[in-house]
């Protein structure tokens, strides 16, 4: 090996960068973009969760010594407010139908006697009456559950502190309105489901639409009398049967590989992550008019994949990225995907009740295609 013909390929790479702005631009942005946001999404916790409360507790007229004369509003003042967002309801029933419309994540009940019974048990543990506040989640998001139901032990153990006395109070979280047996896995598989096929769905139109321009065969093309509707089009149809039947096949993993819980309509489930493929096959032939050559395909994919598999809550929830980073979360057709397949798999809804995310969808499709021609008819 001849040491100056290795020094004159290095200057010949570093000469071809030098000319190629764009790609300097992605070399110096991508490992910070990276850094940014998986330092924000990973180290961040759950938060601004919507509970409803159902306070029941009619107090005690006279408490003992310095004691609280209405126990529940004591821990309720100790719920940690950067995890819980407290609303209230006046029957469990109303309180249950927010969460079942998905407008909270769960209830938080207290007894009628809380307090009166909690004084007693504290002079005979043998009296009866309930001292247990009762939690019905919706867990078909485990991490925002846990989150819950951490934040109301800590309330209570918080309480015990303050007051300084061994308090009989329990918490159970064991009947759950969604998900009554979910495990992690449950949430963690129709988040993989949906970035797969996004990832290999945009990334294969990507790649092959380039590849075509460069091999001038899309050149070729848009000479015919094909129209550049008739062009995207039939890329769209052709790529989208593929990532379809991707669809399918990681479904049925999903389902017999990993048994995931399935409530709903199975085929409803599908029908979403195929109508994400047809999303995901737009936004590819809208990249590929950015990307000239192969290598600036490969140059764009951190900017393709990271914030999808951070932001989407495919394997951290939503509710878990700083309130600044949140909202683009809501620009990204995943994000929607994921919430829509957990809906269907593990709540058990059905299209009325997915129908914002599905047609959120339908409009990034219509967005996507219409710029890709947009953008075909301009380089023709």
């Amino acid at each position: 090996m001849k040491i100056y013909r290795l020094l004159a390929v290095v200057e010949r790479i570093f000469r071809n960068l030098k000319n190629d702005k764009r790609s300097l631009a992605e070399i110096c942005i991508a490992p910070v973009f990276i850094m940014l946001v998986f330092g924000a999404a990973v180290s961040s916790q759950v938060h601004d969760v919507s509970v409803v409360i159902v306070n029941n507790d009619q107090g005690t007229s006279v408490p003992p010594g310095d004691m609280p004369s209405k126990l529940s509003d004591k821990i309720i003042s100790n719920l940690n407010t950067s995890v819980t967002t407290v609303e209230y309801a006046n029957t469990v029933s109303q309180a249950v139908n927010m969460v079942e419309n998905g407008k909270a994540y769960g209830v938080i009940i207290f007894p009628t006697n809380f307090t009166s019974d909690f004084y007693s048990k504290l002079q005979d543990r043998s009296n009866p009456g309930s001292t247990t506040v009762e939690l019905r989640l919706d867990k078909s998001n485990t991490n925002v559950a846990d989150a819950i139901s951490n934040t109301v032990n800590a309330a209570v153990l918080k309480t015990v502190t303050d007051i300084g006395s061994e308090m009989p109070i329990s918490v159970n979280a064991g009947d759950a309105i969604y998900a009554q047996n979910a495990r992690f896995i449950d949430f963690f598989v129709p988040g993989i489901m949906t970035f797969t096929v996004y990832q290999l769905t945009v990334l294969l139109t990507l790649l092959d639409f380039v590849r075509e321009r460069t091999s001038g065969t899309l050149y070729r093309l848009m000479a015919s009398p094909l129209k550049e509707t008739e062009i995207v089009a039939g890329y769209t149809l052709a790529f989208s049967i593929v990532g379809t039947v991707q669809a399918a096949l990681i479904l049925i993993v999903g389902t017999v590989v990993y048994k995931i819980t399935v409530v709903g309509n199975i085929l409803l489930a599908f029908a979403v992550i195929a109508l994400l493929a047809v999303v995901s096959v737009s936004l590819g032939v809208l990249l590929s008019s950015i990307a000239r050559r192969e290598t600036q395909a490969v140059q764009l994919i951190p900017f393709i994949i990271l914030p999808v598999l951070l932001l989407s809550g495919i394997f951290l929830p939503v509710e878990g990225l700083p309130s600044w980073m949140r909202p683009a979360a809501y620009l990204l057709p995943t994000t929607y995907t994921a919430d829509a397949v957990r809906a269907v798999l593990l709540k058990g809804w059905g299209l009325d009740k997915i129908s914002i995310d599905v047609g959120v969808l339908v409009a990034f499709i219509v967005v996507f295609l219409a710029l890709a021609m947009l953008t075909l008819r301009s380089r023709k």
